[in-house]
């Protein structure tokens, strides 16, 4: 009876004041850090690299550069300013569980204005190029944690390209000297990378260069020439930190 008695009372004071046992669920949750939190998120239903899921990327950088009075191998800068920057997209669909098809594009964009000296003459030199990407690819994911949240992954793909280059140098206000540079450029390549979900759907990707084959064809011609041309060809198996790249992206239908 007695126990009874406490079932019955702790049922009327739940009723009566339920504020005090919501009051009590809420200080449980005090408990937990920022981090906690955070990753409640990840230990329940989150599949980011289950089949039919959709994936976009970015990655972009910018350089604005002036210079005076610079020293550099082929020539020195008197003065000058330059612009780079280039953008790489990426999508992808997910053919089965952790295995990703996917298409890049990729555009860089090149531009100098200013004065340089190249012995023994001082130049007003302007140079711009550019360069369109595009990279199909397949792009199977391992998980390094239980939730999926850091993750290894290994791209394979195929790149075509396109480049183009015009540089202006003008000597003594009427002597004026062309350069057009036009090319193609295919690579097959392996790229491994790191997948760290750091907020909810996004993460951050770094990516490496390890494993290609780079074939470049160039036809160039001088203040309008006959022009040349120039076939590279190139394998490489190499970490080379200069091709480490760093972008952000997110996953549609990892949390269902």
């Amino acid at each position: 009876m007695r126990n009874n008695h406490g079932i019955i009372f702790m049922l009327a004071f739940a009723v009566l004041f339920p504020g005090v046992m919501i009051a009590q669920n809420e200080n449980t949750d005090e408990n937990y850090t920022a981090y906690d939190l955070m990753s409640k998120y990840y230990n329940d239903n989150f599949n980011p690299f289950k089949k039919k899921n959709v994936y976009i990327g970015l990655s972009f950088s910018l350089q604005d550069l002036q210079q005076e009075n610079t020293t550099g191998l082929l020539q020195n800068v008197v003065d000058g300013q330059s612009l780079d920057y280039n953008i790489k997209l990426k999508s992808g669909y997910y053919i089965s569980d952790y295995t990703m098809v996917g298409f890049n594009l990729y555009y860089e964009h090149d531009k100098f204005e200013g004065t340089v000296f190249r012995d023994p003459d001082t130049l007003q030199s302007n140079s711009i190029s550019k360069s369109f990407d595009f990279t199909p690819n397949i792009r199977p994911s391992f998980p390094l944690t239980k939730n999926d949240r850091l993750s290894f992954f290994v791209e394979v793909g195929l790149t075509f390209g396109y480049t183009s280059a015009l540089t202006r140098n003008v000597k003594k206000v009427d002597v004026v000297n062309t350069q057009f540079t036009e090319g193609f450029h295919f690579r097959a390549g392996i790229s491994p990378g790191i997948t760290f979900f750091t907020m909810e759907s996004f993460a951050f990707e770094v990516q490496l260069k390890l494993i290609g084959y780079d074939l470049e064809v160039l036809q160039q011609s001088a203040n309008n020439g006959p022009e040349s041309r120039i076939v590279d060809q190139k394998v490489d198996a190499k970490i080379d930190l200069l091709s480490l790249n760093l972008g952000l992206s997110y996953y549609f239908g990892s949390k269902k």
